[in-house]
């Protein structure tokens, strides 16, 4: 499977990004994908997670309300709404999938920068 993430860029601070990440390759094997952030000197973070079939969804308390993680299965894509940006959103975001239950992510995607200004 290989993840091509896009849509990184800046945005002033309560401005909105929409991040995609596109599958290709042996998609059928995808159990859920999701977003993970890094900023500068700091550890990647779990951001959020959507199944590949159903609509259960994950995400980290600091998004909620904010971040929506969608998919269309026909382009084999998965999509970060982002709105209400705020500067500690800041990072390289990446995507990836896994291929099971457990939270354990095969296959990652180069990242796409997301700068907050404020």
């Amino acid at each position: 499977v290989q993840l091509q993430a896009s849509g990184g860029g800046l945005v002033q601070a309560g401005g909105s990004l929409r991040l995609s990440c596109a599958a290709s390759g042996r998609t059928f094997t995808i159990y859920a994908m999701g977003w993970f952030r890094q900023a500068p000197g700091k550890e990647r973070e779990f951001v959020a997670d959507i199944r590949w079939t159903g609509a259960s969804t994950d995400y980290r308390d600091s998004v909620k309300g904010r971040f929506t993680i969608s998919r269309d299965n026909a382009k084999n894509t998965v999509y970060l709404q982002m709105t209400s940006l705020k500067p500690e959103d800041a990072a390289v975001y990446y995507c990836a999938a896994r291929k099971g239950v457990s939270y354990v992510y095969e296959y990652w995607g180069q990242g796409t920068l997301v700068t907050v200004s404020s």
